[in-house]
């Protein structure tokens, strides 16, 4: 349930924060406006008789737009994730050669054999 709740909450960072921010440099272009409507609603007075019937089209550009951040977010926590466990792994130790007694020790009995 924890991590149900801390998405929920990355959620609406992204909404609260961020979308705000691409709207404000859009020019306060609000996509969740935009829709096509087939049949507007009908009314008598304040009363709804049929609601409109629309294609709210702009509501999907939006959610495209808060998963793109999202997932771009994502990418970069495990991009910084595997950047630490990178760094956290101990360099390869080179092989070891011979030391000078078994070169020696190589060379004498080289030596013998002749």
């Amino acid at each position: 349930m924890g991590l149900f709740k801390e998405f929920k909450e990355f959620a609406a960072l992204v909404s609260d924060i961020i979308m705000p921010l691409i709207g404000a440099v859009t020019g306060g272009l609000n996509f969740t406006e935009w829709k096509w409507v087939i049949r507007e609603a009908i009314m008598e007075g304040e009363t709804v008789v049929k609601p409109e019937l629309a294609l709210t089209w702009g509501n999907f550009i939006q959610v495209i737009f808060d998963f793109i951040i999202i997932a771009f977010c994502i990418f970069l926590v495990v991009k910084g994730i595997n950047s630490l466990k990178k760094k956290e792994e101990p360099a390869p130790a080179a092989p070891a050669g011979p030391t000078q007694e078994e070169l020696l020790t190589e060379i004498r009995d080289l030596l013998k054999n002749k």
